[in-house]
């Protein structure tokens, strides 16, 4: 068994201490040591450090990582518009930086090119495959977010009383879609003519979906007036608004990515978080660079981490779920045994 399938077996490691008030904007870049020969560089999504959420993940296992084998890591965020991620993979590869890790899809239409220049250099980008990219040197880290995001809906079906809940998702885009598809066909398996509120904060393109929690608390708090009582959100640092509305009318939301009951501050808002959507980005990301430490890194394939490693899963914290944890626990069992197929499109 490889370090990355152990890892993700395992499952374990907390998210909070992520939970970082450092915000990354423009291409600053912090840089962390611990010792060590290893040079870790990191790209970051949109909002960079401090999402709470997909960034924070990643630099968690980052952390994890140099923990456990020392070295450093350099860390850059996209400017405003987002319109330099390859000049911020060029730069970390230019100063020595290897592995270089993109986080987020977006960087799949760049990567490849400076993957190229690069050759020396392993690259590993999240949420995209490189099936669709083309590189020798670059890894995938895929996840099966819609098994992850069916327990989501199985919960919020099972826990609603008004038989109405809503998802609120950052940019429309194909991989927040799949989080969508998964989240309609659990609640609607839990609970059949349960009504589902769906929208999207941006379209495909604009990015900013992922850092305008102003717009996701609008977004969510219309669906709450509307009679929706739990909001799911797959929106990054937008789902700070949809936690606030939550908590303004004294409603229920679920959170995505990290366990965000253990990462937000204000307790007002961790009472209305009823579970989050687990993606282990951090396990996925501690998993390549121990592979890459032991020479172990296939260039050229992806990673898929789905329920049967861990890789997707449902938070517990806060204890709101439990009372329904055996009847998630039965729907998680038939999606590892193939006896539910989880749609990645509605």
């Amino acid at each position: 068994m490889t370090k990355a399938a152990a890892l993700l077996l395992a499952g374990s490691l907390a998210l909070a201490a992520c939970a970082s008030d450092e915000e990354g904007g423009g291409s600053a870049s912090g840089e962390s040591s611990s010792g060590g020969d290893l040079k870790i560089g990191l790209a970051y999504d949109t909002g960079g450090r401090g999402d709470r959420s997909f960034n924070d993940s990643a630099y968690a296992g980052v952390e994890a990582a140099i923990e456990s084998n020392g070295g450093k890591v350099s860390e850059l965020s996209p400017n405003a518009d987002a319109s330099n991620r390859a000049d911020l993979l060029t730069q970390l590869a230019d100063d020595g930086f290897n592995p270089v890790i993109a986080v987020g899809f977006a960087y799949g239409d760049v990567i490849g090119d400076v993957a190229e220049q690069y050759p020396d250099t392993n690259f590993a980008i999240i949420d995209s495959s490189v099936a669709e990219i083309g590189a020798d040197n670059l890894t995938g880290l895929l996840f099966s977010e819609e098994q992850g995001s069916f327990l989501a809906g199985v919960a919020a079906a099972l826990k609603t009383t008004t038989n109405h809940i809503g998802f609120v998702g950052g940019v429309d885009t194909p991989l927040i879609q799949k989080f969508e598809a998964g989240y309609f066909a659990g609640a609607e398996a839990a609970k059949p003519g349960i009504q589902i509120d769906s929208t999207y904060l941006t379209p495909a393109g604009d990015f900013s979906g992922f850092n305008d929690p102003a717009k996701g608390q609008i977004a969510a708090q219309g669906m709450f007036d509307g009679g929706a009582d739990i909001v799911y959100h797959a929106a990054g640092g937008s789902g700070l608004g949809v936690f606030q509305a939550a908590a303004a009318s004294n409603k229920r939301a679920i959170g995505v990515d990290s366990d965000q009951y253990n990462t937000v501050d204000d307790p007002a808002l961790q009472a209305v978080i009823m579970t989050s959507m687990l993606k282990r980005v951090d396990n996925a990301v501690e998993a390549y660079i121990g592979d890459f430490v032991d020479d172990n890194v296939a260039g050229g394939e992806d990673v898929t981490n789905d329920l049967s490693t861990e890789g997707v899963g449902l938070a517990t914290s806060g204890g709101f779920i439990d009372d329904i944890q055996d009847q998630i626990d039965d729907y998680r069992q038939q999606i590892i045994d193939g006896d539910i197929e989880v749609p990645t499109t509605r």
